[in-house]
């Protein structure tokens, strides 16, 4: 029975790690924070580092670190892969943020002229 939810686990983990680079994308070009929340990647963030936490513990109550398997240790690989992508998102978050505020400073001025 674990190695099927480890898989599903993997294939979860696998899917959202897939998504990210999409939302980054978006991040990038869009070059703007409007209809972005930080809040929820935040707390996606939060999510993950509980999903780490649950596998360290699991890792320290096994028998051997081998006899978790390839997909228990591939699915903690994607948890580190998925919160370093939503760092990214967060930090294009910022840097959207700054260009919004920066792009609405110029158009009061603009509207002043």
């Amino acid at each position: 029975m674990n190695g099927i939810t480890d898989l599903l686990e993997a294939l979860m983990i696998i899917c959202f790690g897939l998504s990210w680079p999409i939302s980054i994308r978006k991040s990038w070009f869009a070059r703007t924070a409007k209809g972005k929340s930080v809040f929820f990647e935040v707390f996606i963030v939060i999510g993950y580092i509980f999903g780490i936490i649950r596998k360290f513990i699991l890792i320290n109550q096994a028998e051997s670190a081998a006899s978790l398997g390839f997909l228990f240790y591939f699915a903690l690989a994607f948890y580190f892969i998925n919160v370093i992508e939503i760092t990214i998102d967060i930090l294009l978050w910022v840097r959207n943020t700054r260009l919004d505020k920066a792009a609405e400073r110029a158009s009061k001025k603009a509207v002043k002229q």
